[in-house]
């Protein structure tokens, strides 16, 4: 299969055909997104140098840390991705991501002044909707300032800010803790603790960087495809319109208004999800996962249905297409794992090997950076490589990525040599990474060029309500619940494994076919294309 596959068919010349050189602009605002990327990360993943600090401090456990983390960031990043996703479909995308950068910066600024638990677990649902306006902008913007023969490197190159954020923000936390606390071994001004400054140092300098972001140029949507699609006229009330089809209560009037069988089913929905979060509460005890948790998957499942009434073509080349939902899932299962392993690597070494905060910057964080950065962009080089010889192998990359690290990380967290864990960490995170161009590239192949804001909040759902959500939770919980085993909790997240294995499985023999029909589906839909 050749890049013709990897988006809608192309109609004329287009950028896309053959080897046409990619402007000079286009690197140059790929770089700026890679910058955005890297501060969402580090205003994101401090939280692991941090979570010692905060555990003494507020007077939590592990399962809490998990649940902060990956919880109260994921659903609300997740919820909001959505109605954001749409709106990066059809208004100006750059506006959109200065205004989202602008607010998780000043929420993870905010976090430095929290002296409980309540007040941390808010700002980190602001940070997440926050945060969530930046991909779905992103991916849309990327897809139409490269060609599709280029789209998974330029996807990975910009997902490259993912692993240098969260490996720098190791090196930045730990700096400022440790010299904020040799200074002011008391509290700072303000009464402020180590870990308050790291917060404030990395929440600040983004509402400079939202400036610059608003000088970038909006592309023509689909151009470079032979597709350009016209602006929306009235922009917001497609993501109003998305809002209130996603955020509880207001559900079920949203499912309500498309008639008595949509309405039952909304609230059979409604009833499954919450005796699900009951029964897990009851039998962990954990009441705040569970129920953000099940308000998640609920609104979710709701809006899922709604944008079946909605927009069918858009509902048929995603939640209802076999090929897309093996390729987010199974992907799924891989930020399940490498999640829980990058953020507890921090918090494991200083608890089991008694690593300062500052060693772990330089040997765990900065390194953890490089092993991101070049799995991310070697895997999506292979990916696009893979791609020209075999209709399925960007699917062969996500499926090295979610098997090969399996090793490492069981290396990293059974071993007491401290050289031995920084080389197991290098090495899983570098593996996981190679994964996420493929999957990204995969899943906006998979969709026409109006639906990729949306396709990319889906591809997050399940990157953060299975990954995100679960995964950090997963291990604290093991971890609480057997004495402060961070070692056990890590590698119980293992057992994704073979679930990702059998939908990776299933997307090497589905993706082909799909990619190859997508305007025929859409048309089969009732797609105007």
């Amino acid at each position: 299969m050749t890049e013709a596959t990897d988006a809608a068919p192309k109609v004329g010349k287009t950028a896309g055909d053959g080897t046409d050189k990619v402007p000079a602009y286009s690197w140059y605002a790929l770089g700026v997104l890679v910058l955005i990327y890297v501060l969402n990360f580090i205003d994101r993943q401090i939280l692991s140098i941090l979570a010692n600090d905060i555990k003494a401090d507020l007077g939590v456990e592990d399962d809490y840390l998990g649940f902060l983390y990956g919880t109260a960031f994921a659903v609300f990043y997740a919820l909001f991705g959505i109605p954001l996703g749409k709106l990066a479909d059809s208004w100006k995308r750059v506006r959109l991501m200065s205004l989202g950068l602008a607010l998780w910066s000043t929420m993870t600024a905010l976090s430095g002044f929290a002296k409980s638990a309540t007040a941390l677990t808010v700002a980190r649902i602001g940070v997440g909707v926050g945060e969530a306006t930046a991909s779905p902008s992103a991916y849309s913007l990327i897809s139409d300032w490269f060609p599709a023969r280029l789209r998974a490197t330029a996807l990975a190159i910009y997902s490259s800010g993912l692993y240098i954020g969260g490996g720098i923000s190791l090196l930045i936390g730990g700096l400022i803790v440790e010299n904020w606390n040799a200074a002011y071994p008391e509290g700072g001004p303000l009464g402020l603790a180590g870990w308050q400054a790291a917060f404030l140092a990395v929440g600040l300098p983004g509402l400079l960087l939202a400036l610059w972001v608003l000088t970038l140029r909006e592309p023509v949507r689909g151009a470079i495809d032979g597709l350009p699609t016209p602006e929306d006229p009235q922009p917001f009330r497609g993501f109003l319109r998305e809002l209130f089809q996603v955020i509880p209560p207001f559900t079920v009037f949203g499912a309500a208004a498309r008639g008595t069988g949509a309405l039952a089913m909304n609230l059979l929905g409604a009833a499954f999800f919450a005796a699900l979060a009951w029964i897990l509460w009851r039998w962990t005890g954990v009441l705040e996962q569970w129920l953000f948790l099940g308000v998640g998957y609920y609104a979710v499942f709701s809006w899922a249905m709604g944008l079946r009434a909605r927009d069918l073509p858009t509902f048929r080349l995603t939640w209802g297409s076999p090929a897309f939902l093996c390729v987010i899932l199974g992907y799924g299962t891989v930020a399940f794992m490498a999640y829980a392993a990058s953020y507890w690597g921090a918090p494991y070494a200083e608890r089991a090997l008694g690593v300062d905060k500052t060693d772990l910057g330089w040997f765990l964080g900065a390194p953890a950076a490089v092993a991101g950065f070049l799995g991310v962009i070697l895997g999506g080089r292979m990916a696009d490589y893979l791609l020209e010889r075999r209709p399925e192998g960007r699917v062969w990359v996500i499926v090295f990525g979610l098997v090969t690290p399996i090793p490492a990380m069981w290396l990293a967290y059974t071993t007491d040599d401290v050289v031995l864990f920084y080389v197991g960490a290098f090495l899983a995170q570098l593996l996981s990474a190679s994964a996420l161009g493929a999957a990204a590239a995969s899943s906006q192949a998979l969709v026409l060029p109006r639906m990729r804001g949306l396709a990319t909040a889906t591809f997050f759902l399940a990157t953060t309500l299975i990954g995100l959500g679960l995964g950090p939770f997963m291990a604290g919980y093991v971890s609480a619940t057997n004495g402060d085993d961070l070692s056990l909790g890590v590698l119980s997240t293992l057992v994704a494994a073979p679930i990702g294995l059998i939908l990776l499985v299933a997307a090497l023999k589905l993706v082909p076919q799909a990619a190859g029909s997508v305007v025929e589906r859409a048309r089969e839909a009732g797609e105007a294309v």
